[in-house]
């Protein structure tokens, strides 16, 4: 499990996240959701120890996580940022190996172990015929694939992806959505994400958290958090919540705002 007690974030003198407490269930799909600017990427790249917290903790299955070694840590955990750039004219292939990166020791060259391993995250992912394809050739979807193939090698059983469907049409939206849920059902990985849609986050993971200016308003199951009332708080909507008739899951139609003096104009909830 990860977890935070009395977590205090933020940039020079501001706070954007006070006294966080947060429990990351293991072996889950957890979707972190809220309006633009509501700390939640800022929350998902401490946890990931890309940025250091003014006070506070943060522990992996109770060992904190800021006493560890980098290399340690980067075989607990690997993370997807938004919007990665790849060095110009580098291939599939070479950028899934720097996955490899924690488990070599000095200038080591991969080992067999390395390119099964690579192989494996390059099927995984759908991309094995790109392999030999420089990065910059490939769709926006086929792009994420290859970034996702390169956290899989770095096989750990936490990953972590900041926002993973944006700028992606519905179908690849909905490629890369499937690809996270195979990992989490046969391979047991603990997947947190930031999204963007309701709905997604409704349909694939199994448990949500739901933030407003840094401050986890409800969490819990699809069924505990999607609420009229939770959505209203959070996202200063008015919505109705039916069931989808395929799932049994609980799916947002939001109709009105209630108030723009809380919420990022540019913010949206997806339908």
């Amino acid at each position: 499990m990860i977890k935070t007690e009395k977590l205090n974030i933020g940039y020079e003198q501001e706070l954007i996240v006070k006294e966080l407490n947060i429990e990351i269930p293991d072996r889950k799909i957890t979707a972190l959701v809220g309006a633009n600017g509501s700390g939640k990427s800022t929350i998902l790249k401490t946890i990931a120890r890309l940025m250091k917290p003014k006070s506070g903790t943060i522990t992996i299955d109770g060992k904190a996580i800021h006493t560890q070694k980098t290399k340690d840590i980067a075989k607990q955990l690997a993370i997807l940022p938004q919007n990665p750039i790849a060095p110009e004219g580098l291939t599939v292939y070479e950028l899934v190996t720097f996955g490899r990166y924690p488990h070599q020791k000095g200038m080591a060259s991969l080992t067999n172990t390395d390119r099964d391993i690579i192989h494996s995250a390059l099927e995984m992912t759908g991309i094995i015929e790109f392999a030999n394809r420089s990065i910059d050739q490939l769709s926006g979807g086929q792009r994420q694939r290859a970034w996702i193939a390169m956290a899989l090698a770095q096989d750990t059983p936490i990953l972590f992806l900041d926002e993973p469907t944006t700028f992606l049409d519905m179908a690849h939206q909905i490629e890369v959505l499937t690809i996270l849920e195979k990992l989490n059902h046969e391979q047991g990985r603990t997947i947190v994400m930031v999204v963007h849609d309701l709905n997604h986050a409704s349909r694939y993971a199994q448990h949500i958290v739901a933030i407003k200016k840094g401050t986890v308003i409800k969490s819990g199951n699809p069924y505990d958090v999607m609420k009229e009332e939770v959505l209203e708080e959070v996202f200063g909507v008015k919505s109705d919540i039916i069931t989808d008739p395929r799932t049994g899951l609980p799916l947002c139609l939001p109709y009105a705002l209630t108030s723009t003096n809380d919420i990022d104009e540019n913010a949206t909830i997806g339908v």
